[in-house]
């Protein structure tokens, strides 16, 4: 069995040679956003994927499956809103990212508590 560690390398190396999905004539058309959409059109050379147009979105594009969510640092993310959330987590697995809805307050008392447990904060 592979380590963690090592497929979160190779999800790096998969990710740069990952082509940026734009939306079909994106660049043509300012009102048209690049967000991904699939071109759908009957005489769409993208959708043909001919020579010299944008690549379209594969599954061969993804990443190894145990680090699917993962954050680069090889735990899993979690959204935390108060103190008692803390509690739920497990430090070996998991870290913690204050939403942003939680004031100053509230985010210096669940720091203290992280600390105390031990549990890393993404965005303290």
């Amino acid at each position: 069995m592979v380590s963690t560690k090592e497929l979160l390398k190779l999800r790096q190396e998969i990710k740069a040679h990952k082509p940026d999905f734009v939306r079909q004539e994106s660049w043509r058309y300012k009102r048209v956003r690049p967000n991904w959409r699939k071109p759908k059109g009957i005489d769409s050379k993208m959708r043909r994927q001919k020579k010299g147009w944008p690549k379209i979105v594969k599954v061969g594009y993804r990443g190894p499956k145990a680090t699917r969510y993962l954050h680069p640092s090889g735990y899993y993310e979690k959204l935390v809103h108060n103190v008692n959330e803390l509690s739920k987590l497990d430090a070996k697995k998991e870290v913690a990212r204050i939403a942003a809805t939680v004031g100053k307050r509230k985010r210096k008392e669940i720091i203290e508590k992280a600390r105390s447990l031990k549990i890393k904060v993404l965005n303290p």
